[in-house]
């Protein structure tokens, strides 16, 4: 897919213009929007791509944009780029078909990953993990580590689990590097998505 093209959707001029810069580099043609109406109005003649959008902009949210694209049946895979704070958002967004959350701050080379990873998505139907071997690994999990992962999935913050499970939010982050380990996933984004694929969403 090499005539696809980034667009980048970030109301932070220098957030915007160094992922721009990074892509770029790395030979993608970009795109770049101040705002997600900006993006929405250029839409109807952009070329196809990936889109990767800030959760938190003024205007019109990254979770809104995702649910206005989901509406007019726009099928560009879409990475969402994340605050600390909003990881509960970004897991709900996955809920909603995004095919990557990345956490700021965050390396050039797992952006790249993800991006590989979104324009294969967008030349194929997206391949599913393998959900025998999935649930296999779920199978593996202790029952806190389940309780964990539950909350994890249902998008609540460690100090959230933490509290319902009566337990410390470090002990949470102990038991959140445990499952990534066990689940084989190198991220937050790929342990949600298995998941939810696993348990047929």
């Amino acid at each position: 897919m090499t005539d696809a093209v980034v667009h980048v959707v970030d109301d932070d001029e220098s957030a915007r213009e160094s992922l721009a810069f990074l892509l770029e580099s790395a030979d993608f043609e970009v795109v770049a929007y101040a705002s997600a109406p900006a993006f929405l109005d250029a839409l109807p003649a952009a070329k196809p791509g990936v889109i990767i959008s800030d959760v938190r902009m003024p205007e019109m949210s990254g979770q809104e944009l995702v649910a206005r694209l989901a509406a007019q049946k726009i099928r560009m895979p879409i990475i969402m780029i994340t605050g600390h704070g909003d990881i509960p958002m970004a897991v709900e967004a996955m809920r909603s078909g995004v095919v990557d959350f990345i956490e700021k701050p965050f390396s050039d080379a797992r952006m790249l990953d993800a991006l590989e990873r979104a324009m294969k998505a967008a030349e194929a139907s997206p391949v599913s993990d393998d959900q025998a071997a999935v649930l296999h690994r779920l199978e593996t999990l202790s029952e806190r580590e389940r309780q964990v992962l539950d909350g994890v999935v249902a998008g609540h913050a460690n100090k959230v689990i933490a509290r319902e499970l009566g337990i410390s939010p470090r002990t949470v982050e102990i038991y959140r590097a445990k499952l990534m380990t066990k689940m084989q996933a190198d991220n937050l984004a790929a342990l949600v998505r298995m998941t939810l694929s696993a348990r047929g969403g």
